[in-house]
C-alpha cells in the first residue's frame, strides 16, 4: 500500500521561505509522478508542481513558477518542495499525491494522496 507523509509546513511572513517534504513509501516508484497540490479555505484543490521519478522532468503552475522548486531524492523516497518568495495567497493545506504514469495536473487523475500540512504566508 502507497503511503506519502508530508512534513515541513508551518507559519511564516511574507516574502519568506519552507522547505516541503514528502516520503513515499509501499512500492517502487519509478515509473510514478509525485505531485504537490493545495487547498485554501473555501477553494478548489489546485495544483502546484509535479515531477517525473523516473527522468525528473517538471510542472509548474504559473503562479509559483520562479519561486517554487520540486525536487526528488531517489535514495530516500522524497520529494521536496522549496518555496521561496512566499506570498500571503500561498496560504493553504498542502498535499503530496502520486499516480502511476506521465505529469497531469488535475487531482482526478492522482491515486495516492497524503494527509496535508499547513502553510500560512502572513502579510
Amino acid at each position: 500500500q502507497v503511503q506519502l507523509v508530508e512534513s515541513g509546513g508551518g507559519l511564516v511572513q511574507a516574502g519568506g521561505s519552507l522547505k516541503l517534504s514528502c516520503v513515499a513509501s509501499g512500492r517502487t516508484f519509478s515509473t510514478y509522478t509525485m505531485g504537490w497540490f493545495r487547498q485554501a479555505p473555501g477553494k478548489e484543490r489546485e495544483f502546484v508542481a509535479a515531477i517525473r521519478w523516473s527522468d525528473r522532468m517538471t510542472n509548474y503552475a504559473d503562479s509559483v513558477k520562479g519561486r517554487f522548486t520540486i525536487s526528488r531524492d531517489y535514495a530516500q523516497n522524497t520529494v521536496n518542495l522549496q518555496m521561496n518568495s512566499l506570498k500571503p495567497e500561498d496560504t493553504a493545506v498542502y498535499y503530496c499525491a502520486a499516480r502511476n504514469g506521465y505529469i497531469r495536473t488535475a487531482s482526478h487523475d492522482y491515486d495516492y494522496w497524503g494527509q496535508g500540512t499547513q502553510v500560512t504566508v502572513s502579510s
